[in-house]
């Protein structure tokens, strides 16, 4: 593989730290040529590094562009790899000229890159917001990155996200750390607790709450003191601030660190950040690489770097007051900020390594060149339609699983997500998505697609609408219409109760429907009472058992910031509002304290829906006089799991709490208030549910203590959810048959 990458040649921080540690490791792999618009320091040291490196310099563009087409050509190189403004403007004319696919990595927000400079921003930030737009890829120093580029509008499947990655091996001893933090002008001694930061003395680093915070810290631990490495326009301001708080002999302005970071570092106890904006920040990983407790702004990428409350603390920008707190909580806590210092490295040393960076930027650009290399003008990809984008878990958590089995049959797969909200499914799976109120759009989508998916749930039914039902079985008929093969996919149906429904679904999806896998047999079922006969109908089952829970201390990290203990006894109680609800509300705080003062399980009322549940939660723990935690917003599917496996017993009337539960081995009970959850829980082969209009506090005890039996014998529970996501694998193989893969 051969990669050019462009950059203007006077970059400096963190951009020209991730380039050239990049390239110097590329090269160990594969050909990464390096070329500068100009010569200077950037140039010397990657030459230094081994990296090879020519100079391409003036000011007069097209003749560059023939220049570099040339040479791009003679070279036999595959990717153009863009690093900066002027490089993303070079970059987006070599496109035609050279026929390769251009990718950029974005180091920082472009809005943000010229600030202060309002001339540079006009003409510079102008150029370089055009030029990203008209590049074929874009690589973000963080997911947050990637993010902030999609909200703008900038296409969703052709970013790729990358980390900042720094070599963990293990750095020499550095000398003790009183002489030199003195040498700094530090007054320290050997109880003194040290926050440092290393960073640019400008407004975008925010040094003013760092300040404000650290003396509202001081005041609670006189052991904190604070040393500033960097310097700029701001450090005169700084000062004044510091000794405006009576800090001003605690806070030491070292300047720019001489000779490395390594020395710096190693003297702190504590490694800080303030700032409004940022991608990934090496100071963090430079920080975790010496175990230091760190204390940062919640953006950027940082919040996938630390897990709060776990490996370090986060806040909001600008919030000095939450800093001071959490500086002083570390300053007087030694165990903590020890234990804190090393989670953050076992973290860090795994995933955030400069072999994990290249790695992936070794994938991102093989899977630009199958792309690029894809067939044009030729039906391709998926549209996948569904009950996504209205804020339940379950719903997206059958939308993350079909996504997650249709990149393993083809990874480059296009794919078009027809939901309520374009946006947050665009955000949230890095797909193209459209309104399902926007027809020209979905049909258009489908004209281009091989595979439409009718994706999961109980789309097929009228309880809860009329016009859902209609609108899913229009698409379907739209979608064999444009030419698609279409799926049913992983899918419950009913109940349908009209009868003019039942006809009406049973035409369309004997004449449109390919294939229908459902989750459960009562769904087959209802279609042969409804005259389904068409289709090849196959029975699997859901596709969200086979979704995987989130790390550990992801896990802890929800549960802590929601106020929950993340080892305790838990009895979780998943709720829905329903009709006849509302009265049956006091008997879950009747089971919940029954199950606390016999089991010893505290009860959690977690939120799938995270609208309307905590509404019910909150009906249902009335009054309730035992401890007891609310779960209103667990994330997504993979920490959702995560919470549900710390419990020992899951009662819940919502379907995908009953199905993440039982894939996590916990012993359940079903209140029913809809058939496909009591058709769920016998497939299974789960007999402990009962109706809500039949639920009583004794049948409702009953059901806690045969889970609580059951707790010492998983087995057969677990055989079952093993044999159905066996099964659920039929799901995967129809949707490649139906690809003509």
């Amino acid at each position: 593989m051969k990669v050019i990458h462009l950059i203007s040649g006077g970059d400096s921080g963190g951009a020209k730290t991730h380039v050239l540690s990049l390239l110097q490791n590329l090269n160990k792999t594969i050909t990464a040529q390096l070329v500068c618009f100009r010569d200077g320091p950037f140039a010397e040291e990657a030459r230094s590094m081994g990296i090879p490196t020519v100079i391409m310099g003036g000011n007069n563009i097209p003749r560059l562009r023939r220049k570099l087409t040339d040479y791009i050509k003679a070279g036999g190189y595959e990717v153009i790899h863009c690093h900066g403004s002027r490089a993303n403007m070079v970059g987006s004319l070599l496109r035609s000229s050279t026929g390769l696919p251009v990718v950029s990595t974005v180091h920082s927000d472009y809005k943000l890159d010229y600030m202060g400079r309002p001339l540079s921003r006009l003409t510079f930030g102008t150029i370089n917001a055009w030029a990203l737009r008209h590049l074929d890829y874009r690589i973000g120093v963080s997911d947050a990155m990637v993010d902030l580029l999609i909200s703008r509008g900038f296409a969703p499947d052709r970013f790729y996200a990358i980390y900042n990655g720094i070599d963990f091996t293990p750095a020499p001893p550095q000398g003790d750390r009183l002489p030199y933090l003195r040498g700094l002008g530090a007054d320290v001694d050997e109880d003194s607790v040290v926050v440092g930061i290393a960073a640019r003395l400008n407004p975008v680093k925010d040094m003013s709450t760092l300040v404000r915070g650290f003396a509202a810290g001081y005041q609670k631990c006189k052991r904190l003191r604070l040393v500033i490495a960097g310097d700029g326009e701001e450090r005169d301001k700084l000062a004044s601030l510091a000794k405006e708080l009576g800090v001003e002999r605690q806070v030491t302005f070292a300047g720019w660190i001489s000779g490395g970071m390594d020395r710096f570092y190693s003297a702190l106890d504590i490694n800080a950040l303030t700032s409004l904006s940022e991608t990934f920040p090496y100071a963090l990983t430079e920080g975790a690489r010496f175990h230091l407790a760190t204390v940062a702004t919640a953006v950027g990428g940082i919040p996938y770097l630390i897990d709060t409350d776990v490996n370090g603390f986060l806040f909001q920008p600008g919030d000095w007051a939450a800093l001071g707190e959490h500086l002083a909580a570390l300053g007087n806590d030694d165990r903590l900020r020890r234990q804190m210092g090393e989670k953050l490295y076992e973290k860090a040393s795994t995933q955030f390594s400069i072999q994990k960076t290249v790695d992936t930027q070794l994938h991102i650009y093989e899977e630009i060149i199958r792309r690029h290399a894809r067939p044009k003008n030729v039906r391709d990809g998926v549209v996948i339609c569904g009950a996504y984008g209205r804020g339940n878990a379950g719903d997206d958590a059958i939308l993350e699983a079909i996504l997650q089995e249709m990149r393993g049959i083809d990874p480059d797969m296009p794919v078009t997500v027809i939901s309520k909200d374009p946006k947050s499914t665009c955000l949230t799976y890095r797909v193209r998505s459209v309104s399902r109120m926007n027809i020209p759009a979905w049909r258009g989508a489908m004209k281009r697609a091989k595979l439409y998916i009718n994706g999961g749930g109980s789309l097929i039914q009228d309880v809860t609408s009329r016009r859902s039902l209609w609108f899913y079985l229009h698409n379907i008929q739209s979608a064999k219409r444009s030419g698609c093969q279409v799926q049913m996919y992983g899918c419950g149906i009913g109940p349908v109760t009209r009868e003019n429904h039942r006809k009406l679904a049973a035409e369309v999806l004997n004449r449109s429907v390919d294939a229908i896998t459902l989750r459960e047999p009562d769904s087959l079922d209802e279609l042969r009472a409804m005259g389904v006969t068409q289709p090849e109908i196959l029975l699997t089952a859901d596709p969200a058992l086979t979704l995987r829970r989130a790390s550990d201390d992801e896990t802890d990290s929800v549960l802590l910031r929601a106020g929950i203990p993340p080892h305790g006894r838990y009895i979780c109680f998943a709720l829905r509002q329903w009709k006849g609800f509302e009265g049956k509300a006091p008997l879950f705080a009747k089971a919940a304290k029954y199950a606390y003062e016999t089991y010893g399980l505290t009860p959690v009322f977690a939120a799938v829906e995270k609208h309307q549940d905590p509404i019910a939660a909150r009906q249902s723990a009335a009054g309730l006089d035992i401890p007891h935690y609310f779960l209103d917003d667990a994330g997504g599917a993979g920490t959702i799991i995560g919470a549900l496996s710390r419990m020992e017993l899951v009662v819940a009337m919502r379907l995908h709490a009953l199905i993440f539960a039982a894939g996590q081995g916990i012993p359940l009970a079903g209140v029913v208030y809809d058939p496909k959850v009591s058709a769920f829980l016998r497939y299974i082969g789960q007999e402990l549910f009962t109706d809500l209009d039949a639920l009583t506090e004794e049948n409702l005890r009953e059901m806690i203590d045969r889970a609580a039996a059951q707790a010492s014998h998983p087995e057969a529970q677990a055989a079952a959810v093993e044999r159905l996501q066996g099964m659920e694998r039929k799901n995967v193989e129809t949707a490649r048959r139906l690809l003509g893969l």
